[in-house]
């Protein structure tokens, strides 16, 4: 209950009806501080350190077939240019028409995300499935590649969806 001081000389407080809210206003405070902690815990990309791995790299294949991807949007299977309507053809008589094929694909560092998401559908639209992305090997520690340093697949997987 909350109480008014009069300025008269008596003893007595006279009760007041109106509703405190500093209690209200620190409980608010603590909440907000407790959601400023927690937002950021709840987001995904959470920093996982991961176990390495002990298992040994896939072995390179006799004939690899890489698909680049060039800065100028041109598509080359090996060293060829190959058009896109004409894409799919050239790499099924490139293949052999064997669509378990890995394919190694590599991009230019100017070529966008999107341009690299589309020819990635080209290749599921021709069913390749099997798509290992290909990248300069790094040092450990460094960010610079390696001297010398051949291109390595760096991820392999499907298509995206």
């Amino acid at each position: 209950m909350a109480a008014r001081i009069r300025e008269t000389t008596s003893d007595d407080l006279e009760e007041s009806h109106e509703i405190n809210v500093t209690p209200f206003i620190d409980v608010i405070l603590v909440l907000l501080i407790i959601f400023m902690v927690a937002a950021p815990l709840a987001t995904v990309d959470v920093n996982v350190d991961l176990p390495g791995s002990t298992a040994t790299p896939a072995p390179r294949p006799e004939t690899p077939l890489f698909l680049t991807l060039k800065g100028d949007l041109t598509l080359a299977i090996g060293n060829d240019s190959v058009p896109r309507p004409a894409f799919a053809a050239a790499l099924d008589s490139r293949s052999k028409g064997d669509k378990q094929t890995r394919i190694f694909l590599r991009a230019d560092k100017t070529v966008g995300y999107g341009e690299l998401m589309e020819v990635m559908n080209l290749l599921r639209a021709a069913g390749y499935l099997k798509v290992a992305l290909v990248g300069l090997e790094t040092a450990s520690g460094g960010g610079g590649a390696v001297p010398g340093g051949s291109p390595a697949p760096a991820t392999s997987g499907s298509p995206g969806p």
